[in-house]
């Protein structure tokens, strides 16, 4: 294992074991969240046909109509009901912020799908550099996080833990929750719509581009295959594994979790087409990147044809420099002007660059020879839009 690897791998772990509050959770399958009896004989059985029954009815599943209470306050938060009534009533309204940009007028408008546990201030940063680039953002609070926190809990163990129907019911609310987001920016006149998420973001919001057509582009960061590979298998949730594991196989949690999870629909064919850009650590604890590697070779074999861009970085260090730069410019830049190459300007020890017929690829190919311009770079407001 090379320095840079182990200092990263460190990284990761101080950053999980920062985070004192995770406590193992008893398991229940939670079949009254999902339509059935907590008293089942069978409750493994009654899991299984309810998931192979949502997978083929997946559009009516994940189906959401606009709401009839949207409300944007002063602070441009939006509100409205969700579409799905959980136990918790905090829950079930949902909060956004909006991020509108300084011109006027409806132009592209991107949703944000935060991380799990994200707080209410968390991502801001990502808002205001899209929002710099003329580029509306919605970041929608996640079910169960910030202000839809059920209370006298600290984490948002509802919508990844060991009740196996909860954690249905929960994704399937942070879907339909998405689509009434997107209804509500299309009341406002915004056409040109992309989806961005980030961990559980990633894989709530690749559900929802693929059911939802009015999604031109999606950017996700972390990505995976089935729900029950996480959380069997990655760091930040082996406490929720160490419930599940003494009640159920890895297999069979693969196939009651199999319609929150981005793979099924992959292998329906129904990413084929969709303009995706995926980013992944090579040294990622808890996506691992042997997972993401299967879930984009099966994207490739179903007629899916992501970007990818793999960075010598974890999960948490994502968000660190030069990883976070290097996504923000691919994300805001790389998309192509009617003559068919990219039209960005960046920064560079304060020189400006027009990248305009460059091909995009061969600018990041150069920055990188230089560790001093990399660390330095960043994209500004003049940047094409990426839904263009």
């Amino acid at each position: 294992m090379r320095w840079f690897e182990r200092k990263i791998r460190r990284y990761e772990h101080r950053r999980w074991t920062t985070d004192d509050n995770r406590r193992v959770q008893p398991f229940h399958w939670g079949l009254e969240h999902i339509g059935g009896s907590s008293d089942d004989p069978n409750p493994g059985a009654f899991v299984r046909e309810y998931a192979r029954k949502a997978i083929e009815s997946s559009r009516e599943w994940y189906a959401a109509f606009p709401a009839a209470d949207y409300r944007l306050d002063r602070e441009n938060v939006l509100t409205f009901l969700s579409s799905i009534e959980s136990p918790w009533p905090e829950n079930n309204t949902v909060h956004a912020q909006l991020f509108p940009p300084r011109k006027a007028g409806p132009g592209p408008a991107v949703l944000l799908l935060p991380n799990w546990n994200a707080k209410w201030h968390g991502q801001n940063g990502l808002c205001h550099w899209i929002q710099r680039l003329g580029i509306t953002v919605l970041k929608m609070s996640m079910p169960y996080h910030d202000r839809r926190m059920a209370k006298r809990h600290e984490r948002a163990d509802q919508i990844c833990g060991p009740n196996i129907g909860l954690t249905l019911q929960a994704n399937r609310q942070a879907v339909q929750d998405a689509r009434r987001c997107l209804h509500w920016l299309e009341q406002q006149g915004y056409t040109k719509l992309g989806i961005l998420g980030t961990s559980i973001g990633s894989s709530v919001g690749y559900i929802t581009l693929v059911h939802d057509e009015r999604v031109r582009a999606g950017g996700f960061f972390h990505v995976s295959t089935y729900y029950a590979d996480v959380i069997s298998q990655g760091m930040t949730t082996n406490h929720v594994w160490e419930s599940l594991r003494n009640h159920v196989t890895l297999d069979e949690l693969r196939e009651y979790w199999s319609p929150i999870s981005p793979l099924p629909y992959v292998e329906r064919g129904m990413g084929a087409g969709r303009n995706t850009f995926m980013v992944y650590g090579k040294y990622d604890p808890t996506m691992l990147p042997e997972l993401t590697r299967q879930m984009l070779d099966s994207l490739r074999r179903h007629g899916a044809d992501p970007r990818t861009l793999e960075l010598a970085c974890g999960h948490y260090s994502l968000e660190l420099a030069p990883f976070s730069s290097s996504c923000n410019v691919d994300f805001g830049v790389r998309r192509l002007n009617p003559e068919g190459e990219p039209m960005a300007k960046f920064v560079i020890n304060g020189v400006v660059v027009q990248g305009l017929g460059r091909p995009l690829d061969r600018w990041i190919s150069e920055l990188r020879l230089s560790k001093k311009n990399f660390l330095r770079l960043r994209a500004v407001s003049e940047a094409q839009s990426i839904f263009n």
